[in-house]
C-alpha cells in the first residue's frame, strides 16, 4: 500500500509545469524525523495528569496519618 504523504516518483511535484495538481501547495510540510503535533500534547496531558494522581494520592496519605 503506497503511503499518501509520499509523492511518487513517477508524478512531477506540484507547481511545476506538467503537474495536475491545480491548488497551491500544502501550508505544511511532511517531516519524516519530527514528530506529529499531537505527540507533545499527549505528553503534556499524561504529564499533568499523573502529577495531579500523584498529589492526591499524597494528600490521601497525609490525611490518613
Amino acid at each position: 500500500m503506497p503511503d499518501p504523504t509520499v509523492p511518487s516518483p513517477t508524478e512531477p511535484p506540484a507547481g511545476s509545469p506538467g503537474s495536475t495538481g491545480t491548488g497551491p501547495a500544502p501550508a505544511r510540510r511532511y517531516v519524516e524525523t519530527k514528530p506529529p503535533r499531537g505527540v507533545y500534547v499527549r505528553v503534556f496531558i499524561y504529564v499533568v495528569a499523573t502529577h495531579v494522581l500523584l498529589a492526591m494520592m499524597s494528600l490521601v496519605v497525609l490525611m490518613a496519618k
